[in-house]
């Protein structure tokens, strides 16, 4: 199995291609609302993350396939005064899984991460979604909280 893991080029036309194949196949899983990508997010994503400065994303292939992603944003910790990577989407196609293709592409995340100067890698996870925290978790992930007191960080959301 030969496996290369990249920084993608979004000027570079199969790789977009692979990133838009690869999320759409991600957000057709249960996990993930179980719905293809619009006919908008799939015209116009990769113009829009090429715009960002601080957006980047990783490519995983395996023999010359396309198999992971991960889609990451440069954001800021105040408590820290750094910069962070916040990991926005960690795909691996599902005949891939258990190969440690993830934490390869962790590797490389947290590589980028730290030539920015980065204090910290973040991610969200589904709480039901055991395979994803298990690998996550092998990769030295945790739960955040400032005070055990206090509990667990949680993810909230408000669609505008």
């Amino acid at each position: 199995m030969n496996i290369k893991i990249i920084k993608a080029n979004y000027a570079d036309s199969k790789q977009s291609d692979d990133i838009i194949s690869l999320l759409n196949s991600y957000a057709q899983d249960p996990m993930c609302g179980a719905e293809a990508l619009s006919q908008f997010v799939i015209e116009n994503l990769i113009n829009e993350l090429a715009k960002l400065p601080h957006a980047f994303s990783i490519l995983c292939y395996v023999d010359n396939v396309a198999v992971g992603l991960i889609n990451c944003f440069e954001a800021f910790s105040t408590f820290s005064c750094k910069p962070l990577i916040n990991i926005h989407d960690v795909i691996v196609l599902h005949d891939y899984r258990g190969n440690k293709l993830s934490q390869k592409m962790l590797m490389e995340v947290e590589r980028i991460a730290k030539s920015k100067g980065c204090c910290k890698l973040t991610l969200e996870v589904l709480s039901k979604n055991g395979a994803a925290k298990m690998s996550y978790e092998k990769y030295g992930f945790s739960h955040y909280e400032l005070d055990p007191k206090m509990g667990v960080a949680q993810f909230w959301q408000k669609l505008i």
